[in-house]
């Protein structure tokens, strides 16, 4: 089975770092037309775009706040500026801010459903239309979350958003199955990327040693890596998962706010 990208230009958020990082890279390697990178953390995408360059790959990174209505509209445009065309799309970026029915705020649900649902809302509405225009197929990809089944706690808001693209999916998949284009997405779990080390061991105060107590209490002895989540975003991405479309599909070890 070849998993690649042959001839397609993709657009992939939140590749500055971790998971979205991890599928820029990949996606580089399956022989794309072209790249562009968004994030708005521009040191990041140019040490993600220098090495994709190295690697020989036609690469554009291109900084936008994806919280304002112009940022994802702005990312559409220039891929189609400077590609000509949107043949993939992947939502990677999001926000991870706390939130609960006890604490949490107006400005935190405004700001997680602005990043987590209507910046792809947006994008994925260019994408398709760019794609109904040249009577072409397409491929999305949505980095969801386990949360959107039920959802820590402390993260109902952010539960509430990926929830919200979950059903946003599966309304793209089935409207326009008939225009071949295919939209899934994979339900994340807890993934080691520098964000969540930042965030469990600093802003929450858990300490450097966070991931090996967390890891202690999973099924594997460890959480999902960004490269596996990266390989299941390649291959939905592709060809090879034709006919695929509207799946949800879970890369985790557990249900997040379920009873164990």
């Amino acid at each position: 089975m070849d998993v690649a990208l042959d001839g397609k230009v993709i657009v992939v958020t939140g590749a500055a770092s971790g998971i979205g990082e991890a599928i820029a890279r990949l996606a580089g390697s399956a022989r794309p037309a072209g790249l562009l990178l968004v994030d708005r953390d521009g040191a990041g995408l140019a040490s993600a775009g220098d090495w994709l360059r190295a690697q020989g790959i036609p690469v554009l990174s291109h900084i936008a706040d994806l919280g304002g209505v112009s940022g994802p509209r702005d990312a559409a445009a220039v891929a189609l500026r400077r590609f000509g065309r949107i043949d993939g799309l992947v939502n990677a970026a999001g926000l991870t801010t706390r939130g609960s029915f006890t604490d949490g705020t107006v400005e935190v649900w405004d700001s997680l459903f602005a990043v987590n649902a209507r910046a792809p809302f947006l994008l994925m509405q260019a994408a398709i239309a760019d794609m109904r225009r040249r009577g072409a197929p397409g491929a999305i990809v949505n980095i969801l979350s386990m949360n959107a089944h039920c959802g820590l706690p402390e993260l109902a808001i952010y539960a509430a958003s990926k929830g919200a693209l979950a059903t946003l999916t599966r309304n793209a998949a089935h409207a326009h199955m008939a225009d071949r284009i295919r939209v899934n997405g994979i339900n994340l779990g807890w993934v080691a990327t520098p964000a969540e080390d930042r965030m469990q061991a600093e802003v929450l105060g858990r300490g450097r040693d966070w991931q090996a107590k967390a890891a202690a209490g999973l099924p594997l002895g460890r959480l999902v890596t960004a490269e596996e989540a990266a390989r299941l975003t390649l291959f939905l991405l592709s060809d090879a998962s034709v006919p695929m479309s509207g799946v949800t599909a879970d890369l985790e070890q557990w249900v997040a706010g379920a009873p164990p």
